[in-house]
């Protein structure tokens, strides 16, 4: 995997994946950024976000579940001293389909947080508080 950035001018950055794509990154302008794109930081809990909604999505399909919609809505506290890491991080799954069972989503996203997710199992690693919810909704 890799993947670069580039950049462009005051705080601003092009970042490009392996697989062509990219995004722009961009700093608050108190920091010499024009606010045109997400923080660093702000990418970081982007990519967390997908990664497990990524392996909930996948498990809940496996197992036929009639998921309709799935959104993760992603909480973050960092440090007050440099470096500014992040100490704590919830992730809330709001789940919405016709007639899914807890189990089956509790399932899902416990298997994500503890085996399969990338992003949260590496960030926990490092010391960072990071726990899960969720919320089923019918539809």
């Amino acid at each position: 995997m890799k993947a670069s950035v580039k950049w462009t001018d005051g705080r601003q950055f092009v970042a490009e994946t392996g697989s062509g794509h990219s995004v722009v990154i961009d700093g608050p302008p108190d920091h010499g950024g024009r606010n045109t794109g997400p923080r660093p930081m702000e990418m970081l809990l982007m990519g967390l976000g997908a990664c497990t909604s990524f392996d909930v999505l996948d498990i809940l399909e496996k197992s036929r579940a009639p998921v309709e919609d799935c959104v993760a809505s992603i909480e973050a506290e960092r440090a007050d001293a440099v470096p500014s890491v992040f100490t704590k991080i919830h992730v809330h799954f709001t789940v919405t389909g016709k007639g899914l069972k807890e189990k089956q989503v509790q399932r899902a996203v416990e298997l994500s947080a503890d085996k399969y997710c990338s992003a949260s199992i590496m960030l926990a690693k490092g010391g960072v508080d990071v726990t899960h919810s969720f919320t089923i909704v019918e539809s």
